[in-house]
Formats: C-alpha cells, structure tokens, sequence
C-alpha cells in the first residue's frame, strides 16, 4: 500500500499519487517513460531507513527498486541489485570467507539507498565510506538511457571544482571536481541524477581474529582522552562513542552498564596475536578507564552483543521521539578531528540551558562525526531543537566542516546546503542536474530547490 512508501525513519512524512515496483528494468524503464510523458515527478524509494526524507514524495510517483535482489558472489568483487540490503548482502558473502568493509548501523538498509547518500558507518574509521568501495554502477536516467559506468569513467562534460570540508567524510551535493568519474557523481546524489539498478562492490576477507569491546569511563574528559590516543592503535577499525545521557537511555536494555560510568568508547581491533590482547590492560589503566566494568570479547557472540547494545542508541532515540510525539531532530555534521571536541563543547554549551538532559551525543567519533539527537518533550523543545540544528550546522562549517557526512539533505535538511556552498556553487550543480534531467523529474526536493518554472 501507499502509505508504506511515505515515511521515512525520522518520522518525515510525504504522499503519493502511485507507487509503481517494477520487476525488472524493462518495466523500470516503461514507468519513466509514462512518467516523463506526463510530466510527472518520481521519487526513487529504497528501504525506507533515511533520515533525511529523501524517500519520500511530497506528490507525483514513488519507484521502488526493491525487487532488485540479484546477488552474485566473486574473489574480491561482488554484484548486486540496488534492493537488495546490506544483512543480505554480507550474508552471501559470508561463505565465501569474504565481507563488504562499509557498515552503516542499519543493515536493513538498501544497497541502492547506501549509494544515494553515500553512507558510511562505525567501521568507516578504517574503510571509508561506500564511495571507496564501488567499482561499476548500472544507471537508468530519466530519458531511458542507461549507463554502466566503471571507477575511473570520466564524465563527458565539464565541470567546475568545488571545495571539500576538511573532514574524513561527506555527503553533501556533487563533489565536483574537474576530470571526476560518473561514479563519484552519481554517489551521494540522493536520487536525483539518476536510478541505481545494479552495484559492483568491492570485498576483503573476513579478518581471522578480532577483538571487540565496550570500555566505560567515570566522566567524559577521560573518555574523549583515550578516544584521542587510541586513534593510531594499529588495526582498529571502529572508534565510537556513547556520552552518560545515551548510557542513561540504553540502560534498561542493558542493564549491566556500570552505574558510574559517565561515557563510553566502543572499539573493533583486527589483531594479529597475543600482544595486541595485553596491550589493552596498559591502555585501559593509562586512560583512567572502569577496566573491571568494561566488556571486551572476541566471539561472534560478544560482537553481536556489542552491536545490539551501539544499535540500540538510535533505536532508543527513535522509540523516545515516537513516545513524545515528535519527529527525530538529530545532526549528521562533522568536522576536521583537531576540532571535534569543540564541537562537543559547543552542543552542551547550548543545549544544557534550553534542553537539560533531552539530548543525547554518540556517534562515529573516531571520523569526529559524531550525532547530536534531541528528545524533545514539548512543542517549545522542538523549536528551539529546530533553530540550535541549524546554529550547529553554521558551528559546523566554521570549524571547517560538513552539514551532512553519511545521510545526506533529502528534503528535511535540503536547507543546509546553502550554508556549505555560495549561490554560485549551487547554481553549478543544478547546471548538472538540468543535463541529466532537464525536466526536474528526479527526486524533486531533494538537496536542490525546485526551479520556479516547475513548481507552477
């Protein structure tokens, strides 16, 4: 039904006209056709796990690319439809002794979906986020042409050089750059350059021993110390952070979470042998750590029990703003590393005197992208939730910064681009927006205004 393709996991809602969920791409193909036609408006739907609303349609159709499921396995390299998720896909590469590196929290998401926003995740301290690992992309524009585009394809137009923010990581508008590839193009575009229908990835083997652990500390500056020194620690690709209000959230989903504990860095080494394990008692005892109430493990017990436990922060926001009766209000803003932590000064600095403990801060801290989510619990809170997002957005770019670094803009923070980029730079990615599709039927809304003369 309908209903079920307009909203989004923010709570961000849209309506539809039709929703079409086209077998193959033949009948992919006929829709656009009808659709252009008509003029009429498309919006591409994946699993519905963004938080940007970018799914999700303010009218016109919704195509859904959700019966794209085709999986094949390779040494190094697999293929996959855009609808199939990202649990499916690690599980058939599991056999084979092989993983795909990028790990955004929800696995349920679609790998077409990853695409649009380029999504990275806890492990993209080490790997990096999905651009890094796509090697060909199959494309449907909106005229019916379709493109299959290998990494190192060139486009065959100009384009001009935009700036890139100092950070590890970003999605936010086209990265252009003069003699760039279709694919970074199409990455993080959010749907409106084009329909993604089949990815080749890049895959490594599964490392044979890894170390896991969850390691509490009794106040936050000794938490954000040994975040800072763990950051070279050879191996380590997963560096995240909980502060003592997301601990207070989860805690009764765990309650073994130490009652004094004040923050938490959550930790995934690939170890070579036994003096990576014992280097870890020196490091806890020199980071001022709970070392006798941290978890650590090295079973694929321990590591879902770890993943429960940092999926569960999100899941608890959600479930907290559902209750309340408001949408998520949650940053995805990052900055260089030798400015995260005035970064976190800043959120306390002004959310403690408007929202109290009504905010959590957890995240990717290792990319210093870590996510600020409010629990507002009154129609005051979420105003003034609205306005501080966009006053940390500014922070943000001042600190040399992004307003977006793995969920994109969609349409509910489609407003923020305008704080990264001049009217100059917009208008220059818009330009290639009209050459791909001049009639703005693609993702309308989404990151870039709708011109006048289509809104009429």
């Amino acid at each position: 039904m309908s209903w079920a393709y307009t909203e989004d996991a923010s709570g961000f809602k849209g309506h539809t006209d039709r929703v079409a969920v086209p077998r193959d791409e033949a009948e992919l193909i006929a829709v656009l056709d009808e659709a252009r036609a008509a003029r009429i408006p498309v919006t591409i739907s994946g699993a519905g796990t963004g938080l940007a609303g970018g799914r999700v349609a303010q009218g016109g159709w919704t195509l859904s690319t959700e019966r794209f499921q085709r999986i094949e396995i390779h040494d190094g390299w697999a293929t996959a439809g855009s609808g199939v998720s990202l649990a499916d896909l690690q599980a058939a590469a599991r056999p084979s002794g092989q993983f795909y590196p990028p790990d955004p929290t929800e696995t349920l998401a679609s790998l077409g979906g990853t695409v649009a926003c380029n999504a990275s995740g806890s492990r993209s301290f080490l790997y990096g986020a999905t651009r890094e690992w796509l090697r060909c992309l199959r494309v449907v524009l909106m005229d019916g042409r379709v493109l299959d585009v290998r990494r190192g394809d060139r486009l065959d137009f100009d384009v001009p050089a935009l700036p890139r923010p100092g950070t590890k990581k970003v999605s936010c508008g086209f990265p252009l750059q003069p003699g760039m590839d279709w694919i970074d193009l199409f990455t993080g575009s959010e749907g409106i350059l084009g329909i993604v229908t089949e990815v080749e990835v890049g895959l490594l083997p599964i490392p044979q021993a890894l170390l896991n652990g969850v390691v509490f500390f009794p106040d936050e500056e000794r938490t954000l110390n040994a975040i800072d020194a763990w950051r070279p620690i050879p191996g380590l690709r997963m560096l995240e952070f909980a502060c003592h209000q997301s601990l207070r959230l989860i805690a009764q989903r765990f309650p073994e979470i130490p009652a004094q504990a004040q923050g938490a860095a959550i930790i995934e080494q690939i170890v070579s042998g036994e003096s990576d394990f014992d280097l870890w008692s020196d490091r806890l005892a020199a980071g001022g750590a709970l070392e006798h109430d941290s978890w650590f493990g090295t079973s694929d017990g321990d590591r879902e029990r770890f993943r429960r436990f940092r999926h569960a922060l999100p899941e608890s926001v959600n479930d907290a703003c559902r209750r309340n009766g408001f949408m998520k209000l949650g940053s995805d803003y990052a900055v260089p590393l030798e400015r995260h932590r005035e970064m976190i000064r800043y959120y306390r600095a002004q959310c403690d005197p408007v929202l109290d403990d009504r905010y959590v801060i957890y995240g990717h801290i290792g990319d210093a992208h870590v996510h600020l989510n409010m629990l507002p619990a009154s129609q005051a809170d979420f105003d003034n939730g609205k306005a501080l997002m966009v006053d940390f957005a500014r922070k943000a770019v001042e600190l040399g910064g992004t307003v977006a670094a793995e969920h994109g803009l969609g349409k509910r923070k489609a407003h923020l681009l305008k704080l990264q980029y001049t009217s100059e730079q917009i208008s220059q990615m818009a330009e290639v927006k009209r050459r791909l599709d001049p009639d703005w039927l693609l993702g309308r809304g989404n990151l870039l205004d709708v011109p006048p003369e289509f809104t009429q």
